[in-house]
């Protein structure tokens, strides 16, 4: 536990309890200071390129290699050239691979309408008719559902989320573009600005229909229909705030997967993998997966933040780790926009039952940021 944590620990009846208070009268969970606001006004442009080409890249694949078993091409997107193929192997290219990491720690974790829409009757028979359109005159994929019935449904429902976290990006992507814009136009200039336009963005996409059809044999079959009732806010977005920035996956090679050592716990509730967690240093190492998001990163970084950068005692040497602790700074005021979002009342009501509720409601995300990466961004300049 750090100092600054005992300190708040002997002055309040929760150790993060001057965040709580700093929410309640509308302050982020970042300082808001000049510095935080360029930074994560830079980061987030960067990431934002970096999502639009993620996006498109899940919803190619949901849609064009649908139970394709061997699909060496699915990260190009059907454009495939010796030239960009040569780009490839030399990794000279966007790391889809990341994206795949975030859809897996979703479908693995679960949560959220999607979820239980994936294990319902209904989801069975439409997947079902996807697959016998997929596996027609197909001796060997028909026999091989014929031999384990649940191993093709479990493939389309994976597919499912890469569709859903597809659409879920695209939102992201082009809100985090605007932010950009904005700030480019002068509109932003406080971190509380930013988190505003975050909160605005997931309202106004709270309702949209997460849907998922895929075309065979030229007839369309809807795998997740419109009517299916899944939508952007509470069946996407709060599970992969859950997924992807709390929990995540244990990362290989820095824990043993060994039962016998006890080093991951077996209750998933209590990981603590995700962004806001992640330790940057380990972040610029091979084989962890942020790696690769930074590495993406590291090519859109508009140049007033990159010239921030190359100004720091290292210079270039460690700009992966630069971007990580930067990119925590902004997906805590992605978390801060989605705690206000979710508020069971407005945070500065005067009604005493709204308050105590309210109190409650913050508690519990503080409870979870405790071990979180919070206290560190507070002093990182």
């Amino acid at each position: 536990m750090t100092d600054t944590l005992k300190m708040l620990s002997q002055s309040s009846s929760h150790p993060l309890e001057a965040y709580i208070e700093r929410l309640k009268t509308g302050g982020a969970l970042l300082p808001d200071t000049s510095e935080n606001v360029i930074e994560v006004v830079g980061i987030l442009k960067s990431y934002g390129i970096v999502l639009d080409a993620y996006y498109r890249n899940l919803l190619y694949i949901s849609e064009h290699q649908f139970l394709v078993f061997f699909p060496f091409f699915k990260y190009f997107n059907g454009e495939i050239s010796f030239a960009k193929l040569l780009r490839h192997w030399g990794h000279d290219r966007i790391n889809f691979e990341y994206a795949e990491y975030c859809m897996k720690a979703m479908f693995w974790h679960g949560g959220g309408g999607l979820d239980t829409y994936l294990d319902s009757p209904a989801f069975s028979a439409r997947s079902q008719s996807a697959i016998q359109a997929r596996i027609k005159a197909n001796p060997w994929l028909i026999g091989l559902h014929r031999l384990f019935p649940e191993f093709l449904p479990e493939h389309v429902r994976q597919l499912s989320y890469y569709s859903a976290l597809g659409q879920f990006w695209k939102v992201m992507s082009e809100m985090f573009l605007i932010l950009s814009d904005r700030y480019d136009q002068g509109e932003i200039q406080s971190i509380s600005q930013v988190v505003a336009h975050i909160q605005a963005g997931l309202v106004a996409a709270a309702s949209l229909p997460i849907t998922y059809t895929v075309k065979l044999r030229n007839q369309a079959y809807e795998i997740v229909p419109a009517d299916a009732g899944i939508t952007f806010l509470t069946d996407v977005a709060v599970p992969y705030v859950e997924a992807v920035f709390f929990r995540g996956t244990p990362f290989s090679g820095t824990v043993s997967y060994n039962a016998q050592s006890h080093q991951i716990s077996p209750d998933q509730s209590r990981f603590t993998y995700g962004a806001l967690y992640a330790d940057p240093l380990p972040i610029g190492g091979a084989g962890i997966p942020p790696t690769l998001l930074m590495q993406d990163m590291r090519h859109y970084l508009p140049d007033y933040l990159h010239d921030i950068y190359r100004r720091g005692l290292r210079g270039e040497d460690d700009l992966r780790v630069k971007i990580c602790e930067t990119f925590q700074k902004s997906m805590f005021c992605v978390t801060t926009a989605t705690i206000f979002g979710l508020a069971p009342h407005p945070l500065d009501t005067d009604d005493p039952e709204q308050q105590r509720q309210n109190q409650v409601y913050l508690e519990g995300w503080m409870d979870r940021l405790v071990q979180s990466r919070l206290l560190d961004v507070q002093a990182i300049v």
